[in-house]
């Protein structure tokens, strides 16, 4: 086995040094690089093009002048950037709470605290902001009802609190695959010498996953500082810039002013991409370079039981916001008349919510794998194979969280709808096809893959990062072609990536609302805008039954994937069974 650990770059030693990159002239590589470019390029390039020749036509320019003039909008930049920085830190530290849980303590009932880390990413962010309003909020059922205490949830400490246990699922995903990665060996030498578990924590585990917190950190970052549901229904007074960018559109009628504050909204997300970028350059992590030795030894001592409760907290609270959902579907004015009544889940499930529920699983279903696939062959690009155009590759994948989703809508209907064909770009969609994009159904799909992407590219360049270049290139030396190492070799060594990439895109297309709500026809019904529907017109017990039904459909697409997918660090089950034939 070779661990490396070094600060300043990679080791120059012949054990460590990182095989040449021969495997660029490629044939298949290179036509799966004109691939993914061009899907990118279709999906989230040119929608942006024509956002930002809105943003710089001579008629925007004044705006920015006036915004950076006026303290109300610096007010709104700080907090949007305070409310990005707040819910990447929560939501990566949540992530990692219920990953050490899951990976490294002797405590029962982990299958369950499995599933229920799972289920904030399973129905509409509105939903949850809306059962925390009821639960927690000024007459809440919980600290009004029961604490006695009027609290003002709206604002900031809502926020986090919402997108903290929305996003961090995430985190938690790509976390926990690393951790059931790293060699057991390093954790028993460390012991062996003396090591307290704590002192293994501080000085192996978190340096060792130190990639994986950066990469969910970051894509945390701009999830919240994008993110439009939770800020429209709980940010009160707290406005962010996604939000004042959604209210120039639908208020004001200002699509100039909408792509004005998606351009100011880019910088501080591509500030937070080169900065992840130069930090990773600089530290190596590699520790899966063959058939790891040794055996976990799960912490068994009193000092597991305070991580524990942490965790069991943390999901007192998720089983809580659920379970308003599930109850406010079953009656008639939750709070006020629970009377039990099945006539809202009727009326989704057998009345004129169907046609909803089949189009939005039919454009998951076909989202879903293009989107964990991409994101993954994106991932494998960048770190083997593409040297000065890696970053542009890499930084093409996340364009699609990098705005809101409401600008990213607008970015699709000004670029594919030819009636909205305007100014230098008028000529990108027709070449491109933007006639059929423009169909309802179309750019749904596209837009689904576009929004899922990132997830899965930004798991799998972690798992890269830890995955020894030699060992592909000992299979390219023995006669392979790169995409048949690939198959062969790297996938199923990062299948956790995988695993991540597609159980999210799988999510986010069922729970998808701000990119979506602009692109949606008369032709074509989604859940997600059912439910805001629903919930505009004050029929809260349609809208939690939309979303109870939402949440079976994702928890059953998570199963499927995880059986045909498989789970785990594949070199684990290689070593064991292999022990277990000799």
């Amino acid at each position: 086995m070779t661990t490396t650990l070094t600060d300043s770059g990679p080791s120059t030693s012949p054990e460590v040094a990182a095989p040449p990159r021969r495997r660029r002239s490629d044939l298949g590589v290179r036509g799966l690089i004109a691939a993914v470019a061009v899907l990118v390029a279709i999906g989230a390039v040119v929608p942006l093009v024509a956002v930002l020749a809105t943003a710089f036509s001579p008629d925007a320019l004044p705006r920015y002048t006036e915004f950076f003039t006026s303290w109300v909008d610096l007010a709104v930049l700080r907090n949007t950037l305070v409310l990005g920085t707040l819910v990447g830190l929560c939501g990566t530290a949540l992530g990692f709470l219920f990953a050490f849980v899951q990976a490294r303590l002797d405590v029962p009932g982990k299958k369950i605290l499995h599933v229920i880390a799972l289920m904030p990413i399973v129905s509409p962010p509105f939903a949850i902001a809306t059962a925390t309003v009821v639960l927690y909020g000024r007459r809440g059922v919980i600290s009004n009802g029961v604490f006695g205490v009027e609290y003002d949830i709206y604002g900031l400490d809502g926020l986090v609190f919402v997108l903290s246990l929305s996003l961090f699922p995430v985190a938690y995903l790509g976390l926990l695959g690393m951790l059931r990665a790293l060699d057991p060996a390093l954790e028993e030498a460390a012991m062996n010498m003396g090591a307290s578990r704590w002192q293994v924590l501080r000085t192996l585990i978190l340096p060792l996953v130190a990639p994986g917190l950066v990469a969910p950190f970051l894509l945390l970052f701009v999830e919240a500082i994008a993110d439009l549901a939770n800020p429209l229904v709980l940010g009160g007074d707290y406005t962010v810039l996604a939000g004042r960018a959604y209210l120039a559109v639908t208020g004001e009628y200002d699509v100039t002013g909408a792509a004005v504050y998606c351009v100011i909204l880019l910088v501080p997300s591509l500030a937070m991409y080169f900065a992840q970028r130069r930090w990773m350059n600089r530290k190596v992590r590699t520790t899966i370079t063959g058939r790891p030795s040794g055996s976990v030894h799960p912490i068994t001592g009193w000092a597991r039981w305070p991580v524990y409760a942490l965790a069991l907290l943390a999901a007192a609270v998720i089983l809580s916001l659920y379970g308003t959902v599930i109850v406010g579907s079953m009656t008639r004015v939750f709070g006020i008349d629970n009377t039990f009544t099945l006539d809202y889940l009727e009326e989704v499930v057998a009345g004129v919510g169907v046609e909803a529920v089949l189009d939005t699983l039919m454009f998951a279903a076909i989202a879903t794998p293009v989107a964990g696939l991409v994101g993954l062959v994106i991932a494998w690009l960048v770190v083997r194979h593409l040297d000065r155009t890696a970053w542009l590759l890499d930084l093409g994948g996340t364009l699609g969280v990098a705005v809101p989703g409401t600008v990213l809508g607008i970015g699709f209907v000004l670029a594919y709808r030819p009636d909205r064909w305007i100014g230098p770009v008028h000529a990108i969609p027709s070449l491109v096809g933007g006639s059929a994009i423009a169909g309802g159904a179309v750019a749904i799909v596209l837009a689904y893959v576009v929004r899922s992407i990132p997830a899965g590219q930004r798991t799998a360049v972690a798992s890269l990062t830890q995955l020894h270049p030699y060992i592909e290139q000992a299979s390219t030396d023995l006669g392979a072609s790169p995409l048949q190492t690939f198959r062969r070799v790297t996938l199923p060594l990062i299948r956790p990536a995988l695993l991540t990439g597609l159980s999210y895109s799988f999510a986010r297309s069922m729970t998808s609302v701000s990119t979506i709500v602009l692109l949606v026809t008369p032709q074509t019904k989604i859940i997600t805008s059912q439910v805001l529907s629903a919930a505009s017109t004050g029929r809260y017990g349609v809208a939690f039954a939309y979303c109870t039904v939402l949440t079976a459909l994702v928890l059953a697409g998570f199963a499927l994937i995880r059986v045909l997918v498989g789970t785990g660090a594949a070199l684990q089950r290689t070593a064991t069974s292999e022990r277990q034939k000799s």
